[in-house]
């Protein structure tokens, strides 16, 4: 006979099951009339720490930076390369507009998320799967049999953007064209983006690029849906992204958070703005120069929230080889701070992990004085 906790784990497992086999996710229990937050999406106690007021505190605001003509003007450009280097430094977060993504492109990829997420269960169910090695699939939290201590109160789907995004007939008409639109627009904006972080590091613009951290990029599109009891769980739980960088899309819902010295912080949405965050796998290569954030998305009475986010990651041929700190970003005075690994091995870790609020980082760091 089992033990108390293996009984219990037995029926959080069944009850997941359960859940998972509905292929519906969180918007068929919004949909089914679910007035109480199911037990498995019941978090411990946490959104009540204390939370710090970006309008007060100007300490506290993530950085807004604007691009416009930062092409034809080399000081604004140098002088943006500053405010990336501190803002990737400081808090692994900040927003960027005049990114030259037309309003109309972001708000017609959200209307697509919401579209396709707004199907009838019937035709959604098709797409149903925790393959993830297929181009276009949707599912409801991705470390559904995993370690979290509660689901999160969202569903997702996946698209491959680049380099070799779906055959159009894979993607739900509903969202087809906006997005193999809108995946143009962000490989433009991450090239972008890669040359500032190189030029931060003081490595030639197209370092970060050339080593392959445009190799892949995902599209992960979230609907959270309105939460009847939103103090009893989580939109997404506390985690850091393991890839290179990420491109956020958020509409105008915020729930966004980041913590910093122990207090969690808003990033409120800014009209046309687009939200950048450095990855564990960028801070692992640049021996924590550029830092990840952890962050988490608190569920709302409003919604559906809807936000998409875009990681920058090696090509599948590229996850195959060793990656470790720059040679070009070490000396006696800095030496590496973590072993060697290849990204597929670091991402198998991370999704086994799951989202359980610790770092999947720290495995990969060198221990003090050894």
């Amino acid at each position: 006979m089992g033990t108390a906790s293996e009984s219990d784990f037995g029926y959080v497992l069944s009850e997941r099951k359960a859940f998972d086999e509905t292929k519906a996710g969180v918007k068929g229990l919004v949909d089914a009339g679910y007035k109480k937050v199911p037990s498995i999406f019941r978090h411990p106690p946490q959104k009540s720490e204390k939370k710090v007021s970006n309008l007060t505190d100007t300490s506290h605001v993530i950085p807004v930076i604007d691009l416009a003509d930062i092409h034809k003007d080399a000081s604004k450009r140098q002088g943006l390369v500053g405010i990336v280097k501190e803002a990737s430094q400081t808090w692994g977060f900040f927003q960027v507009i005049n990114h030259d993504i037309p309003v109309s492109v972001l708000e017609e990829m959200q209307n697509g998320v919401k579209r396709f997420h707004e199907l009838d269960a019937e035709h959604k169910r098709e797409f149903y799967s925790r393959d993830r090695t297929k181009p276009f699939f949707y599912n409801s939290n991705f470390d559904l049999y995993g370690s979290q201590p509660a689901l999160n109160w969202r569903d997702t789907f996946k698209c491959l953007l680049y380099p070799d995004a779906p055959k159009p007939e894979e993607i739900p008409a509903v969202c087809r064209d906006i997005l193999l639109d809108y995946s143009k627009y962000i490989m433009k904006l991450g090239i972008l983006l890669l040359e500032l972080f190189s030029e931060a590091l003081d490595l030639s613009p197209n370092y970060l690029k050339d080593i392959g951290c445009a190799g892949r990029v995902l599209g992960l599109c979230h609907y959270y849906p309105a939460c009847p009891e939103p103090d009893l769980t989580m939109g997404t739980n506390l985690h850091s992204d393991n890839d290179f960088f990420t491109i956020l899309l958020q509409d105008h819902i915020g729930g966004l958070q980041i913590r910093c010295n122990d207090k969690w912080i808003d990033i409120n949405p800014v009209p046309g703005a687009l939200v950048v965050n450095i990855g564990d796998f960028l801070q692992l290569i640049t021996n924590d120069r550029l830092k990840s954030a952890e962050h988490r998305v608190l569920s709302n009475h409003v919604g559906p929230r809807i936000s998409v986010a875009c990681f920058f990651s090696p090509s599948v041929e590229a996850s195959s080889k060793p990656f470790g700190p720059i040679k070009e970003l070490l000396n006696e005075d800095n030496p590496p701070k973590y072993r060697e690994t290849t990204f597929a091995q670091y991402e198998a870790f991370y999704v086994a992990k799951g989202l359980d609020g610790t770092s999947a980082l720290a495995p990969y760091k060198f221990e003090l004085g050894k």
